[in-house]
């Protein structure tokens, strides 16, 4: 225990560019304070002493760690060593949740479950999984080692070794070969911006086929179809919310 606490200290000096000392880390991050009783809380929850309630005293405990630290976390949930809960604030981890070694949950996390079955029903992230602020991954999945989680991404289905995924529903965006600093959340790419500026492009070429079409059209009848055809003035692509949603410069 005192080796994985050690271990959680030494992630949060290394990944927290905040972080100016061990005292200020013993004293001022939630995220140990609810990891360190977390791993008391699972101590209790696997003992087997009939005499005493232990799960019921895990519990109790956890439920006072998620009043001091605003982290949730069931006492039967695996936490790895070196896992850093980045702020803490809002994170909720599940009874059957396995997580591996320096893991980094950021605020808002969800790592629950879709339903009321019993057994496994819970997440698990393998190592070095980084979870975005808010981000949710919901069910039984597995989440491969190396991964990167958008923040406000909804996961709900399997997620192979080294993959980005962004996103509601999440979905996977491959970066072969190409290392991340995990705290770099701008680093993720926009998903449906991409997509949105496909359509646009598309619709572009399409109204470009009709305009000119249309002006065909109006060489071929000189009279009567070139007022009927006359074309009107299309809708503007470059509206003004659909560029600001895209964080595109609107002023050109």
């Amino acid at each position: 225990m005192l080796t994985a606490i050690r271990a959680d200290l030494k992630i949060v000096k290394e990944r927290d560019p905040a972080a100016r000392g061990l005292l200020e880390i013993l004293l001022c991050y939630p995220g140990v304070h609810a990891l360190s009783i977390h791993r008391l809380s699972h101590k209790l929850w696997k003992a087997k002493l009939p005499i005493i309630p232990m799960k019921l005293l895990a519990r109790l405990l956890s439920q006072l760690s998620r009043n001091l630290t605003g982290v949730e976390i069931h006492p039967g949930a695996q936490i790895g060593t070196g896992v850093f809960i980045d702020h803490g604030m809002g994170v909720v981890i599940g009874e059957t949740t396995k997580i591996g070694n320096r893991c980094l949950l950021y605020q808002g996390v969800t790592l629950g479950g879709t339903g009321k079955e019993h057994g496994k029903r819970h997440p698990t992230l393998e190592e070095n999984v980084v979870v975005g602020a808010g981000a949710k991954v919901l069910g039984a999945i597995n989440v491969g080692e190396n991964t990167r989680i958008g923040a406000g991404s909804v996961v709900v289905r399997d997620v192979e070794a080294n993959s980005t995924v962004v996103g509601i529903p999440g979905r996977v965006v491959h970066q072969s070969g190409v290392k991340i600093n995990p705290l770099a959340h701008s680093a993720l790419p926009d998903a449906e911006a991409k997509v949105i500026r496909n359509l646009m492009n598309r619709i572009d070429e399409l109204e470009n086929q009709i305009s000119a079409l249309q002006t065909c059209l109006n060489e071929v009848s000189k009279e009567n179809l070139q007022e009927e055809m006359r074309p009107n003035k299309s809708q503007s692509l470059k509206d003004r919310e659909i560029m600001e949603f895209l964080g595109e410069n609107t002023q050109n």
